[in-house]
């Protein structure tokens, strides 16, 4: 039974609306599955029109969905990564998080795990593939193994999917927003997770088993 993490932060609801659904599938799948946020920042800086949306999101999780550490990270074996759309980059929130993961990264204790990213945005071509590839670059340098969605499930050539690198939505800077394809695009990725993190985690036992015998 692997262990995934769906880390995310959302600013309106619509990615958490994606990891909720990544959640889900992942448990369905046999998974134990932790849901956690990545928290604002201080001074946090939000899409004009959407003031009020990024307040009431921020009160409904406050007390709900708990805050990520460095030692979620460790207890995972995959971990699904989210993040809005920030002219074409992971919000800063996210960023700060990946800055924060050098104490364990860079000893080498991320290594090997598996991770995928998902993230949204308002409009299509909006950025919503170079996010994913630079969450991707972080995950390099943890020396993570990146599973990508690729062109490998009929959902993916629904009309609103079609990226290879992981679920990306366009909510048209609306919340709540998220399009049934795109959930249905996020579960296949995390069951995806799943079973790659149970390949990866048994491949290591075995080894692990046969240097010691």
């Amino acid at each position: 039974m692997p262990r995934i993490a769906v880390v995310y932060y959302s600013s309106t609801g619509n990615v958490h609306m994606l990891a909720e659904a990544a959640a889900g599938a992942a448990e369905e799948a046999g998974a134990q599955v932790r849901l956690l946020r990545i928290p604002p920042l201080p001074a946090e800086t939000v899409v004009p029109g959407t003031e009020d949306a990024v307040a009431a999101h921020a009160e409904a999780v406050r007390d709900t969905v708990p805050e990520v550490s460095l030692d979620d990270l460790l207890w995972a074996d995959g971990i699904l990564i989210g993040s809005p759309v920030r002219f074409g980059l992971p919000a800063a929130p996210v960023s700060v998080f990946l800055d924060s993961t050098a104490p364990v990264s860079i000893p080498g204790r991320l290594a090997d795990k598996v991770v995928s990213a998902f993230t949204s945005g308002s409009a299509p071509h909006g950025g919503q593939e170079t996010t994913l590839l630079a969450l991707h670059n972080a995950v390099c340098h943890w020396g993570s193994l990146i599973v990508a969605n690729g062109s490998s499930d009929e959902v993916l050539f629904r009309p609103e999917n079609g990226n290879p690198y992981g679920t990306g939505s366009v909510t048209r800077n609306r919340p709540g927003n998220v399009h049934e394809d795109n959930v249905a695009a996020v579960a296949f990725q995390a069951r995806r997770v799943v079973e790659v993190a149970t390949v990866v985690t048994a491949g290591k036992a075995a080894v692990e088993q046969a240097v010691a015998a």
